[in-house]
């Protein structure tokens, strides 16, 4: 271990590692290894997927650093912490306090957007509170407020020698008779007020018309201005203020001008006034800022009438009503038959010449009564009812938190779309009418931070002395911020973005962001492949911030695949040789030339030794084609598209420039809502044109696999539900009687008791973590002995779990329905993993493979359209080329395959690439070139193009 030797304020000698030494690593596949990562330097820890990354980085030296922290808490506050599980490793010496920035693209929270995470939008609030000017939502003028002298000067000023009067406004167009508040302004000594522009005097039981808006005022004085001392002046202002809640209203007797003056800020003209502003007035996460009708969401639900009545031409008899059904002999029909009645039309009577005062009655409801002549009672009697209406009735299905399958139903009439309110701002009215600039805050939020950034620039120039002064600490702190979001390649972004529609390279990359905004030092950062989703033009930008976090006097381990990622790094320590049980060692560790020296996988693909080759021909297709038109969803500028059938697509382009817009947003909702009734709504589109070419569509997104010990490879591919079925129909389980269930690990009868089904037990350990033990009852095999008894070719339905997939290809040979399953899992590269490994243990790109196997295993028809989102996240190059040669498999029975990707190893294998551009966000949207890898070279508006050009050489 190298030691650096320093000397502290005393003098005396002080001992500093240069370097983080982990000895005897051995949590999942690490197989008992010593590494030394140097301090201070970037460091990439790269290799197979599943050599054992993820367990060196974070399961161990992020584990022991997490578990320090916690350490440090007294015994009391662990117990409400929960303990952290000690690592498997014998010693870790060198570690400073851990960060760690995985992938995450879990945060489903609608109110969380890019503003929010990055605390950007906290410190806009900030600035509109303080230095935000305030404008009239009913005039636009400019609002404004005094003090008691200033609206005293300005009524000497305005009126002098005229004759005024001075009243408090109370109400302003409301409804009500206000007899009880006529009768309180009587008791506090007022005899007059202007009641709708007339002064009227307020005698025992006065009241106004309920049904009508009123405008109150109570007449506080009479007075000629220059006539009586400043002092009944300042009385009757104060009090007037007090009786108004902080707004007077001062009118001229003879012209019947009125003017209205407030400590709060007021419109001069209207007198409508707001609160003072506080930043949670900006704030759509709180009930003083958000839109009371969408509660700061920007959309609401409605129905939807178009999926009530899609075809006005049938009858209610034949179901034109879709959720009432067709006619049945119950209450509900018999109460449309009495509203028929009166409306003159029938049960058969076709929708669209139902009257239209029916018809809204039907769909709105009516507090209107209606004799029955059907009746529960059998015979025709005296029974009335007021009807609801359908619309209600599915409003209360939704909003139905007992039955998810009534929430469900209803779900399928109902449609979310943007709140008439705020136009989607999420804002209140009031806070919206605070402008810096000319804009508000939601204008601001809704710029993306390219074009903020510009804006931020040059800020001061149209800003007033006083503002200059409250802005300048907050504005210093934006521009930084607003820097480290654009050196991580985000300027596309806006900050009212939502977090739901991140990918996971960019939730992380926000992150990133963040923590180098928060200036921290002596820091170990470990990332987990930060250039997932990042174009290659973006890449080196991403190094740069990396290199800045180091350089500020951190540590920073990135566990990472790219090829520019690893040439740039000041140390690598490559995993391997293999994956699963056959890697967990340290093939190489040293600089990025030593790596190149090495005999590693990752060594040979770097010098170029191995390579993913480029077919000889590109293939011709079937000649079918699907064509999409003027898609204008998100960023996309009317667009059009063809895909042509039987090939391997690939849509490239920088990141935000449009691809997941034009294939998960418009293409993907299309063909689903065509094959499967999805209720997924696609982006604006115009028409879309040969569906009929293709009869089946297949989707591999970047959602998470589930993270509970309870999943594993077998239950999420389903092929667990084969096998119990398999084990039900052998003779012993005829015989015992034992059902499918008895071989689920999840539901009592054939799991043991003891550790229900987890196959370990967890001892309580008080103020130290939970320990593990083997389960002593069934030995980690999960099952009762009786279910252990039932055995296929000699094993047991415990053992099958432990089987790795190579030995279950082999052991289930001959079911073709679970061989199928097994033989894509193997394809894609995960022979090693076991059935029952808990999902929790596998790497991100054995997840993103068990996902991929999934939908693969899907029984393709020679016609079925293949979506995949970034397929290689996770993956090393090896992996890469594994992937390829199974896509390439469904490819040549005739399926298409379409690739959203920026690795460039699959850009130059595909046959035709759709290329969208040039830049991203606002400066995107536009195709930019449709055809082979070798045709995109010429294209010179094409970043993608650029750096294919090395690639294809």
């Amino acid at each position: 271990m190298s030691i650096k030797d320093s000397k502290n304020r005393n003098g005396e000698e002080r001992l500093e590692t240069e370097s983080i030494e982990v000895f005897g690593a051995r949590v999942h596949n690490l197989k008992n290894i010593d590494v030394s990562i140097p301090r201070n330097q970037l460091s990439v820890i790269t290799g197979l997927s599943g050599s054992g990354k993820s367990s060196l980085a974070f399961d161990t030296i992020y584990a022991e650093g997490q578990r320090r922290y916690i350490e440090t808490f007294s015994a009391y506050a662990r117990q409400f912490l929960g303990g952290m599980e000690r690592p498997d490793v014998d010693k870790i010496t060198g570690l400073s306090p851990v960060i760690s920035i995985e992938q995450k693209t879990t945060n489903k929270n609608p109110r969380s957007t890019v503003g929010t995470i990055t605390e950007l939008y906290d410190f806009l609030r900030l600035l509109y509170a303080r230095a935000g000017i305030a404008y009239s939502y009913e005039t636009g003028e400019e609002m404004v407020k005094y003090t008691d002298e200033q609206i005293i000067d300005l009524i000497h000023e305005k009126f002098s020698d005229k004759r005024i009067l001075i009243l408090a406004p109370i109400v302003k167009g409301r409804k009500g008779h206000y007899k009880e508040l006529f009768e309180q302004i009587r008791s506090k000594g007022f005899l007059y007020a202007r009641v709708d522009g007339e002064i009227v005097e307020l005698y025992h039981g006065y009241k106004v018309d309920r049904y009508k808006n009123h405008d109150i005022e109570v007449l506080i004085d009479k007075l000629v201005v220059e006539e009586v001392g400043d002092k009944r002046l300042k009385e009757s202002v104060q009090t007037a203020m007090k009786h108004g809640k902080g707004i007077t209203m001062i009118l001229d007797k003879d012209t019947d001008e009125v003017r209205f003056y407030s400590r709060l800020l007021m419109c001069p003209t209207t007198g409508i006034s707001y609160n003072t502003p506080a930043p949670h007035s900006f704030s759509f996460n709180s009930p003083h800022g958000a839109c009371p009708k969408c509660k700061g969401l920007g959309r609401v639900n409605a129905i939807d009438m178009d999926k009530i009545i899609p075809d006005a031409n049938l009858s209610i008899r034949e179901g034109g009503i879709v959720p009432l059904g067709k006619y049945k002999n119950s209450l509900i029909f018999w109460q449309l038959e009495a509203i028929g009645r009166k409306y003159h039309f029938v049960m058969d009577t076709p929708i669209k010449e139902i009257p239209d005062e029916a018809l809204s009655i039907i769909l709105d409801g009516s507090s209107e009564t209606f004799k029955l002549e059907n009746t529960p009672l059998g015979a025709s009697s005296n029974y009335f009812l007021s009807f609801d209406g359908v619309i209600k009735y599915i409003s209360n299905q939704e909003s139905n938190v007992t039955s998810k399958k009534a929430k469900k139903w209803a779900e399928q009439f109902i449609i979310t779309k943007v709140c008439e309110s705020c136009n989607g701002n999420r804002l209140k009215r009031e806070s919206l009418h605070f402008k810096i600039h000319d804009k508000n805050i939601s204008d601001v939020s809704t710029m993306d931070l390219g074009l903020l950034s510009e804006w931020f620039q040059d800020l001061e120039q149209h800003l007033n002395e006083k503002q200059q002064i409250i802005a300048q600490e907050i504005l210093k702190e934006i521009r930084s911020r607003l820097g480290f979001l654009i050196d991580v390649g985000l300027e596309y972004l806006s900050l009212n973005r939502s977090s739901v529609t991140l990918s996971g390279g960019e939730s992380q990359r926000i992150r990133l962001a963040t923590q180098i905004g928060s200036q921290l030092v002596n820091v170990l950062y470990i990332l987990d492949e930060p250039s997932i989703g990042l174009h290659q033009r973006d890449n080196q930008r991403l190094i740069y911030s990396l290199q800045q976090l180091r350089d500020s006097g951190n540590s920073v381990i990135v566990v990472e695949h790219d090829k520019d990622m690893i040439l740039s790094a000041d140390y690598v320590v490559d995993m391997g040789p293999f994956a699963g049980k056959h890697g967990g060692e340290v093939v190489v560790a040293g600089t990025p030339a030593d790596i190149l020296k090495g005999d590693s996988l990752t060594a040979h693909y770097l010098n170029g030794d191995k390579k993913i080759i480029i077919p000889e021909s590109r293939r011709e297709g079937n000649g079918k084609t699907i064509s999409l038109k003027g898609c204008t969803g998100n960023n996309l500028k009317n667009v059009n598209i063809t895909l042509p059938l039987g090939k391997f697509i690939c849509v490239t382009g920088v990141s935000g420039s449009g691809k997941s817009s034009l294939i998960n947003g418009t293409l993907q909702p299309i063909l689903s809502q065509h094959f499967y009734r999805s209720v997924a709504d696609p982006l604006p589109y115009e028409k879309i044109s040969g569906i009929k070419n293709i009869d089946k569509v297949v989707e591999v997104n970047q959602s998470p696999l589930g993270r509970t010990p309870r999943s594993n490879p077998a239950t999420y591919t389903n092929l667990f539900g084969d096998i119990r079925k398999l084990y039900e129909k052998l003779p012993e389980s005829q015989i015992r009687g034992y059902k499918a269930g008895r071989f689920s690990f999840n539901v009592k009868g054939g799991r043991c008791e003891t550790c229900q089904g987890a196959g370990v037990r967890s001892i309580e350990m008080n103020f130290l973590p939970d320990v593990y033990v083997h389960c002593d009852e069934c030995n980690g095999k999960r099952y009762n002995r009786e279910t252990l008894e039932v055995r296929y070719k000699g094993k047991s339905i415990g053992d099958v779990l432990d089987m790795t997939i190579n030995q279950s290809v082999e052991f289930f040979e001959h079911i073709p329905a679970i061989q199928m399953k097994l033989k894509v899992l193997q394809d894609v590269g995960l022979g090693y993993i076991t059935l029952g490994q808990p999902s929790t243990t596998l790497s991100g790109g054995e997840s993103q493979r068990v996902k991929l196997a999934t939908e693969l295993a899907k029984r393709d028809t020679g016609q079925t359209m293949y979506i995949l989102d970034e397929p290689t996240t996770g993956l090393h190059f090896e992996d890469v080329r594994v992937l390829l040669e199974v896509l390439n498999r469904l490819v040549n029975k005739g399926n298409t395959v379409v690739v959203i990707e920026h690795n460039m190893d699959v850009i130059k294998v595909a046959d035709h690439v759709i290329d969208i551009g040039v830049e991203g966000g606002r400066n995107g949207g536009e195709i930019l070139f449709e055809g082979t890898p070798e045709d995109l070279l010429a294209c010179k508006k094409s970043f993608t193009a650029q750096f294919l050009k090395d690639e294809m050489k």
